[in-house]
């Protein structure tokens, strides 16, 4: 099986679905990685870990130890600046240009002849614009295909932090995807956290949250969850038999 993980920015792939991406690598899945930008906005750490004009460089260094950290097979960027923080944290998207961008993102499904597509949700997990976008690139790329032949099966298109009752961060949850498959990737925590920690420039941001509200200062692995869920977008899951993904995952399901 050929998966693709398109996301936006460098620590997406593994927050919200790293441990989903190393269990499918473990069974035998191509996982190959897409990234719109290479993070240049974000933060560089506490203290810094290098300049923000640095900052693209090593977070797409981060990103590549974290693929390998998961087994991933490839890594592509697309080459999308990340736009700085705005006043009051306001975010942005990283380009205006959606059918340009869900070109692409066709393209590479043909490329690597993807069966599976999984991205951002449909809220953006918190609303982040960029993700938006991401999602709905995806969505746009993977209907074109059943546009052209509407008997076709793949690719199916998988979102990421979808809604269930147990879900350990409610802040992430994609509200209007219901989980189709929830997972607790225990086996593959190790995998993850060490994904994790290639991120090094944004360990920070991992933790801060979570400590504030454990009132005490976490660590990495202390933040890194166990369970993590995928919502079936295209084709709709009507509770029918499993797909090829979620017979891979059967062992895990939670």
């Amino acid at each position: 099986m050929n998966i693709l993980a398109f996301f936006a920015h460098p620590d997406d792939e593994t927050v919200f679905a790293g441990g989903a991406l190393a269990l499918l690598a473990g069974q035998g899945a191509q996982v190959h990685y897409l990234c719109a930008t290479r993070g240049e906005g974000g933060e560089a750490g506490e203290p810094p870990l290098c300049t923000q004009e640095e900052l693209g460089g090593v977070r797409e260094q981060e990103l590549l130890c974290a693929v390998q950290a998961l087994g991933g097979r490839s890594l592509t960027f697309l080459g999308y600046t990340d736009p700085r923080v705005g006043p009051q944290e306001e975010l942005y998207p990283y380009t205006q240009d959606l059918t340009f961008l869900a070109g692409q993102v066709a393209a590479t499904i043909r490329q690597f002849q993807a069966d599976v597509v999984i991205s951002h949700g449909s809220r953006g997990e918190y609303g982040h614009p960029a993700h938006l976008l991401t999602h709905r690139a995806s969505r746009i790329a993977v209907e074109s295909f059943y546009s052209e032949d509407p008997n076709r099966s793949t690719p199916l298109f998988y979102t990421v932090s979808a809604s269930f009752a147990e879900h350990p961060r409610p802040r992430l949850v994609n509200p209007d995807d219901p989980a189709d498959v929830i997972l607790d990737i225990t086996p593959a925590l190790e995998l993850k956290t060490r994904a994790l920690l290639c991120h090094r420039t944004q360990h920070a941001l991992f933790v801060r949250r979570s400590s504030q509200e454990a009132g005490r200062q976490l660590s990495v692995p202390e933040v890194a969850q166990r369970l993590e869920s995928l919502h079936r977008a295209i084709p709709p899951w009507d509770g029918g038999q499993p797909d090829g993904l979620a017979e891979m995952l059967s062992p895990w399901a939670a």
